[in-house]
């Protein structure tokens, strides 16, 4: 009897460890069937990411939706920002001379008067040859000393002209002398921008983007003033004068660690790079933020959300850099969902759905 029981506990042992390898493995194979290898529908093609909504919660990714823009091509150009200080000085030198002329008028107009009654009196004989040589050799006096400094005052504005040009002359040799009060204050900075020899500046910009470090994103706009009438020696090409209120916008970006707080400006002697309008008609396209762009294999793309949990990626053959980010003239379309944050990750996710699984 007790062999017997021992038979049948040693069976039902071996059935119970059948039953539960069996259950074992057809959950495996269950927990196979139900992985989420690509989770994308069968018409979607390479390239294409899927994200569940609460995942896209979770790792923070966010959209922009595209608005179409015109956009001029650019070219890069380079310059400095000037010193006014020799402007300054023939400013100087000119109220002086302005000042001696005034007072040489002054004796001349009284010297012609004196002259005019000389020879009155001398008509009447009231007054001796002398005295009327000696006030005509006065008159002689004061008219030379009048056109002495207006020959000295012609000369400084011919030298103004030369070295700054039409307008900036006017401003400094102007009876207003406010005209340059914002350059000696530091509010603006005058800048001397030469182009390429083979570009030219279009008639119609009156505006371009500069920024010290070359940061494109970080440019902010210089005012144009006139043509520069001498170049650089070393660019050969057309040289222009601008004007801006100086500040290196360091909100977009830092301006180093030897930046003093506040001191975020443009300052004489600095070479600045420039970004002018190209001359023809702008091309409609997108704008893209610097976030969105992502580099792969020496590659640029960006990803696309083409329904509420799938992103496409778009390849990106040709881009401008702009202050907000980068022109795209194709290949993108306005009114797409464009990821401005998470880009990377999902590029993590396409790659990790390409590796094989092990069973395979």
């Amino acid at each position: 009897m007790n062999a017997s029981i021992f038979s049948f506990t040693v069976h039902m042992n071996a059935f119970l460890i059948a039953c539960i390898f069996i259950s074992s493995v057809s959950s495996s194979f269950a927990d196979d069937d139900d992985k989420p290898v690509t989770n994308l529908p069968e018409s979607a093609g390479p390239g294409t990411v899927f994200l569940a909504a609460k995942a896209q919660s979770l790792s923070g990714l966010q959209t922009i939706t595209l608005t179409p823009v015109n956009h001029h091509a650019e070219f890069s150009a380079y310059g400095k920002a000037v010193n006014i200080q020799p402007l300054i000085e023939l400013r100087h030198r000119y109220s002086v001379v302005m000042t001696e002329r005034g007072g040489a008028a002054a004796r001349f107009n009284q010297a012609e008067q004196s002259i005019k009654r000389q020879q009155d009196l001398y008509r009447d004989g009231a007054t001796s040859k002398h005295n009327l040589q000696v006030q005509q050799a006065q008159w002689h006096t004061d008219k030379a000393q009048v056109d002495a400094s207006n020959v000295q005052g012609t000369a400084i504005a011919d030298e103004a002209r030369l070295n700054w040009g039409k307008t900036l002359t006017e401003w400094a040799l102007s009876r207003d002398p406010n005209k340059l009060d914002d350059f000696l204050s530091g509010r603006k900075t005058l800048l001397q921008i030469t182009l390429p020899v083979n570009k030219q500046l279009a008639s119609d910009i009156q505006s371009i983007d500069v920024e010290a470090t070359g940061n494109r994103s970080a440019a902010n706009k210089a005012e144009l003033i006139s043509a520069a009438p001498q170049t650089d020696t070393i660019a050969q090409g057309e040289s222009y004068f601008f004007q801006t209120d100086g500040r290196r916008d360091c909100s977009r970006q830092s301006c180093g660690i030897h930046t003093i707080p506040g001191d975020n400006r443009i300052r004489p002697g600095m070479r600045v790079a420039a970004w002018i309008p190209e001359q023809g008609e702008s091309r409609s396209g997108v704008v893209i933020p610097k976030s969105a762009l992502i580099w792969y294999m020496d590659q640029a793309f960006v990803y696309i959300k083409t329904d509420a949990e799938h992103f496409s990626r778009r390849t990106i053959d040709q881009y401008s850099a702009t202050a907000d980010g980068y022109f795209v003239g194709g290949g993108i379309n306005a009114g797409e969902q464009l990821v401005v944050i998470g880009g990377q990750m999902l590029l993590s996710e396409e790659l990790k759905g390409q590796i094989p699984d092990e069973d395979d």
